[in-house]
Formats: C-alpha cells, sequence, structure tokens
C-alpha cells in the first residue's frame, strides 16, 4: 500500500530544495486525505521555518492550490495591506492565530496595541470562545464569534475563512489561519492591516512577542505593547508549581513516560504544591495519570481556568507550550523543555522568557533540578 504522505512529502523536499514544484505533483499532494496531509506535511514546514523566501514559496503554493480546490475564492486573494495604520478607528477587529499559545505570545500584543491606539473604539477578539476566554474579563475586548475547521479538509478550511467578511471596520491580522497566513481577504484593502510573523524581523533571533511589539510601533505608532491575557479567576486553590505535560498534537515536543514520572518525582520532592493540568485529549490525560507522584493535584477545566492558576503559582515548568506563553506574559518564572522545532530560528521566535532547556540534552534532569533550586524550591 503507498505511503500516504508520500507525495506531500515529495512536495515539501521539492519546495525546500528548488522552490517550485509541478502541477502533478501538487495534484497528488492535495488528494491525500482531502489535503489534510498537505496542510500539516507542507504548509506547516514552510511556515515553520520562518524563512521569507520560503513564505513566497507558500504563497505561490497556496495560490495554486486555492485554484484547483476552491477556484470560486480566487477573487478573494489578498491585495497588497496597509502600511500605516489609519488616525482613527470604531471598530478594530483583531483575528485570532487559533492556536491557544500563539494568541497570548502574539495576538494578545495586537489587542493592547489596539486598546492603546484607539482608546475610543470597540475592540473584537474574531475567534473560537476557547481563545477569547483568556482575555474575558478585559472590558476593551468584545469577542466575536468565529468557528475555524481546524480539523477539516483542505476545502473546508478555506470556505471557512471565506465566511468571514469584516467590512465595518480595521481588521488587525496577525498572521492567521483564519486568512490562511495572509491569502485570502477577509476585509476592503483600505482597512487591512497584517502582521508577517514569519519574515518581521529578517534574520534575527528575537522573540514573536518582541517583533509584534515591534510592528505595533512601526506601524500604529505604539511604544509599549506588551502580552497579556484577563481570565476569569479560576476558583481551585493555587499552588505553587503548575505544570504541563501537554505538546499540542505534535508528539516531537514531548519525551517518553519514564522522563515525565522522574520530572513529576522531582517536583513533588522539593515539597511544594504542584498542579498538573490534565492535557487535551484522552492521550494526554492518560499519560499525566500514570506519571503523577503522590499528592499532587490535576486540573481537568478549561485552558482559560487553569492559564488563571499558572498566574498565581511560583513556576511553570512545561513542554513548549501554551501554558509556557502564559506563564511569559504575567512574569512567572518558566522553566521550558524545548524540543521539535525544525530548525533554531523557529526555537528563538517561540520561546518563553525564563529558562529554556534542550530537551534532547543528556544531563536533562540536572539541568531542569538545577534551575528549580535556583528559585529556592
Amino acid at each position: 500500500m503507498e505511503n500516504t504522505s508520500s507525495a506531500s512529502t515529495e512536495l515539501l523536499d521539492r519546495c525546500l530544495k528548488f522552490g517550485n514544484w509541478s502541477s502533478a505533483l501538487l495534484d497528488r499532494a492535495l488528494a491525500e486525505d482531502d489535503g489534510r496531509t498537505f496542510l500539516s506535511v507542507v504548509v506547516e514546514r514552510l511556515s515553520d521555518a520562518f524563512d521569507a523566501e520560503l513564505c513566497g514559496v507558500y504563497e505561490g503554493l497556496m495560490a495554486e492550490a486555492i485554484a484547483r480546490v476552491t477556484p470560486e475564492l480566487m477573487p478573494r486573494l489578498r491585495s497588497p495591506f496597509k502600511a500605516v495604520a489609519p488616525t482613527e478607528a470604531k471598530r478594530v477587529y483583531v483575528l485570532s492565530r487559533v492556536t491557544l499559545g500563539a494568541d497570548v505570545a502574539v495576538t494578545s500584543v495586537l489587542l493592547d496595541a489596539a486598546k492603546k491606539r484607539y482608546p475610543k473604539a470597540d475592540i473584537c477578539f474574531v475567534g473560537p470562545r476557547k481563545s477569547y476566554e483568556l482575555f474575558e474579563t478585559d472590558s476593551r475586548v468584545q469577542h466575536f464569534p468565529a468557528p475555524y475547521a481546524r480539523g477539516g479538509s483542505l476545502a473546508e478550511r478555506l470556505r471557512s475563512s471565506a465566511e468571514l467578511w469584516l467590512e465595518d471596520g480595521l481588521l488587525i491580522d496577525p498572521d492567521s489561519r483564519f486568512s490562511q497566513l495572509g491569502m485570502i481577504s477577509l476585509c476592503p484593502p483600505a482597512n487591512d492591516l497584517f502582521f508577517p510573523s514569519r519574515t518581521f524581523g529578517g534574520d534575527a533571533n528575537a522573540r514573536l512577542p518582541e517583533l509584534a511589539a515591534r510592528w505595533s510601533h512601526e506601524v500604529m505608532g505604539v511604544a509599549d505593547a506588551k502580552p497579556y491575557i484577563a481570565p476569569r479567576v479560576s476558583r481551585e486553590q493555587p499552588v505553587d508549581i503548575t505544570v504541563s505535560l501537554g505538546v499540542g498534537g505534535n508528539a516531537a515536543k514531548g519525551l517518553d513516560e519514564t522522563f515525565e514520572r522522574a520530572l513529576l518525582d522531582m517536583l513533588a520532592k522539593t515539597g511544594e504544591t504542584v498542579l498538573v493540568d490534565e492535557g487535551g485529549d484522552d492521550v494526554e490525560r492518560g499519560r499525566v495519570q500514570r506519571a503523577l507522584a503522590g499528592g499532587m493535584r490535576t486540573h481537568a477545566g478549561s485552558f482559560a481556568s487553569f492559564a488563571s492558576l499558572i498566574t498565581q503559582s511560583k513556576l511553570y515548568v512545561g513542554y513548549d507550550s501554551a501554558g509556557g506563553h502564559v506563564a511569559s506574559a504575567c512574569g512567572v518564572p518558566v522553566i521550558s523543555i524545548a524540543r521539535g522545532f525544525v530548525n533554531a530560528k523557529m526555537a528563538a521566535r517561540w520561546r518563553p522568557l525564563g529558562t529554556v532547556i534542550d530537551g534532547d540534552a543528556p544531563d536533562l534532569m540536572v539541568q531542569i533540578q538545577n534551575a528549580v533550586s535556583t528559585r529556592g524550591l
């Protein structure tokens, strides 16, 4: 039986090596699992490189893919973006990045900039409820519900993007999946502000929150935009150490269960109270339950409620994930175990503030224990 990812893998290799492809190869890739493999293998890899040349390859490739899969959307291909924000705006739409960590590291910075640039405007967070809950108590931010077909076929995701049309206000796009990373127009060109997160900053290894703040200064004139969250305060008892073993569906970010048991056992021996998030699915929940040490609590509620508990803790520990970005944004000390990045630039862009430890280091546990000890725990 043919490997279902072979065409997409071949297409990715062609794009990375030569920056081009054949129509026949693209057609084969688009046929695999209704384009889902094309998205996960080709699109994500081209985007994760944070490379300007590969972004150009992505734009050409996706334009051709749209023409094949949803030709009716070709008139919605995006025009050039505005370079400078308008002086006034009555309403500002800020698109979600769809993933929780990116909504903290990137989207929240642009929300903060929008509030400061337009103090009298209605600020609307456009995205799923789960993400909006991170900003729910911010009286300046309204929710504009917009589901995204995250697990859908390529055609379903493209049509989901095209269902949005926001013409009565300024649109700030943080390089969102809603616009297919800037490919599909969601508003009139005169209202369109796009933060090119994969190319802005050039070859520098600045973090994404820093780059979003720099872009906000250059384009919106806001000098002090910062990442933040504003969830409802959790009713659970706060703890000293919050932990997440979640990997957001990317197994390459995690380590084996032997390591996870050793990590939680080491944290239990500090004598501090520890709370471990149960994760987003049954697989992660099972791993957490098998790794727990005596006396530890688990968290089974919304991510926003876990984020609230992170902000009240003395230390956050976990794989590269949304929890680390929450802790980083809120000034909570972080120990981040970094794995699964396609290159050093991606790792640099996504790193939180705090201690970042190579998950493949031979003395990983020693480094983690030393980092915990230096915080007096």
